[in-house]
């Protein structure tokens, strides 16, 4: 079974009050950080990940734009798309597989009742921001649990050998 996660990017972005705050200087970085949140939790859970942004609104924009960033397929939707039409689009094909599990992260009430008409699950993007944090925090656990140093040779070798060398340290 493979897992999807759709992610509608500038509704995540206006709905995290530290990623509206970059947006307000800086739209790109704001989606830098984003795809950045999304990489980690993309890593750790396994889940293929399409983070879709709108470019409905920019002139002469004919095509969507897929880049794919370590793994992460973000999209741009052509001129006069919305990131939630790509979505309802994308859901439709995803699901056609019963063995595809779909959820869509936004917290646009209407696209939410859409989605799951069409067969996915939602998360709102308070939901979604919970699940980042737990992962981070998973991450760091198993960081924090890989980093322990053994400081001393006897932690690091066998018994067997460490009594072999014990024994050639007392014959010297």
């Amino acid at each position: 079974m493979k897992h999807y996660l759709l992610i509608d990017g500038y509704n995540i972005i206006n709905a995290w009050s530290d990623l509206k705050a970059v947006s307000a200087f800086s739209l790109e970085e704001a989606r830098n950080i984003l795809v950045q949140q999304l990489i980690e939790y993309k890593s750790y859970t396994g889940e293929n990940v399409i983070l879709v942004f709108d470019a409905h609104l920019v002139k002469g924009y004919n095509h969507t734009k897929h880049e794919f960033v370590m793994g992460l397929e973000v999209v741009f939707t052509k001129e006069n798309q919305t990131a939630d039409s790509y979505i309802e689009k994308k859901v439709e094909e995803l699901t056609k597989n019963r063995r595809n599990k779909v959820k869509v992260a936004t917290s646009d009430w209407a696209e939410q009742q859409v989605v799951l008409g069409i067969g996915a699950t939602r998360i709102s993007a308070r939901e979604l921001k919970i699940e980042l944090d737990m992962v981070k925090k998973n991450i760091r656990k198993k960081t924090d649990e890989t980093n322990v140093v053994r400081s001393t040779l006897g932690d690091r070798i066998d018994d067997d050998v460490a009594q072999i060398l014990e024994k050639w340290r007392k014959n010297q």
